[in-house]
């Protein structure tokens, strides 16, 4: 496994002795980090981020922008996203076909590693070959060669991207090894060209059925950073129950619900939803686990015409908000 994988390999086993299984019905958003409370920070923070359960190409767009949004906290400029998808099974194979035939082709005009590397493993010889800039162009592109629900998830994941506003950049070069990893790849750095900041991510479902009963659809990313002092790390904040629950109706009222989150967190307004589950009952039924004051509920109509409606649940009264000006009202609420 290459470093990242097992980073993630580490983590799931540890998901897996916890005795939690994610599933399509509850799925589960994990983070974790070397950094512990109590302790000095270590020279490299490492901070993982996984969504289990989610076959939905929302679950990449969720993660990417959690990352991102972190990252942009963190280096304090914006963020580069770079994209790839190196497909599923049946894609990597029809590419392992190209990439022989791109080495049998070109090898008299490659660097000799690269033409030796891939007698034996074409997708570390293109990953050699990705690294040198002079030559990354030539290299045939996985996006070409995408199953039919390959490029579906990730047309749909470019969707999301657009729609929500977030920028990206489609980079052919950007490969992932296929032992670990499948479809999605994305890769996270500083636009000042810092390496202090920087994180990679992708799909990995194959890779999860190591560690779970039945396939799981996966998506994970690790994020490093150096910190400049060894402070000691403050112990967490005790959990809170949150004072809304978002409720989401249709794919409008989704990616409505990821910019009004953004917009939330940088006013320290908690919320939280299950976005990754598409169903009113079980969204309904996490809410009553949850037990708010207040819901927020968007259906299509009301992405449509940018309002939300505020159910409070000890009187059931109900108003409609436009989103204009909600911070403003959900601060007088909470």
């Amino acid at each position: 496994l290459d470093p990242i994988a097992k980073e993630v390999a580490g983590l799931l086993k540890h998901v897996r002795d916890a005795g939690l299984t994610p599933s399509t019905r509850e799925p589960l958003f994990l983070w974790h980090t070397n950094a512990a409370p109590g302790r000095a920070a270590p020279k490299q923070v490492i901070v993982q981020f996984h969504i289990l359960g989610v076959e939905h190409a929302i679950a990449d767009a969720v993660l990417i922008r959690a990352v991102r949004s972190l990252m942009q906290d963190l280096g304090k400029v914006d963020v580069k996203l770079r994209l790839n998808s190196m497909g599923d099974k049946e894609t990597r194979t029809r590419f392992a076909r190209e990439l022989t035939t791109f080495f049998r082709k070109h090898g008299a005009t490659l660097p000799a590693d690269c033409t030796d590397c891939a007698k034996t493993d074409v997708f570390t010889a293109a990953e050699k070959l990705a690294c040198n800039k002079d030559e990354c162009g030539l290299l045939p592109s996985p996006t070409d060669h995408l199953s039919e629900a390959s490029r579906k998830h990730f047309e749909t994941l470019l969707e999301y991207l657009e729609t929500t506003d977030t920028s990206y950049q489609l980079s052919p070069e950007l490969l992932s090894r296929g032992n670990a990893w499948s479809d999605t790849c994305f890769e996270l750095s500083l636009e000042n060209g810092s390496k202090s900041v920087e994180a990679w991510g992708s799909r990995y479902s194959e890779f999860a059925k190591h560690f779970f009963k039945t396939p799981t659809p996966s998506v994970g990313a690790v994020m490093r950073f150096t910190t400049e002092t060894r402070e000691v790390i403050p112990a967490m904040k005790e959990k809170t129950s949150p004072r809304f629950v978002f409720v989401h109706i249709g794919d409008e009222a989704k990616r409505e619900s990821m910019k009004m989150a953004d917009d939330l967190r940088r006013a320290r307004i908690p919320l939280t939803q299950s976005i990754g589950i598409a169903s009113l009952t079980e969204q309904m039924r996490y809410a009553d686990m949850m037990n708010p004051p207040y819901l927020l509920i968007m259906g299509r109509k009301e992405a449509l015409e940018r309002s939300v409606i505020l159910r409070e649940r000890s009187s059931y009264t109900e108003s409609v908000l436009p989103l204009d000006g909600l911070i403003e009202r959900l601060r007088l609420v909470a």
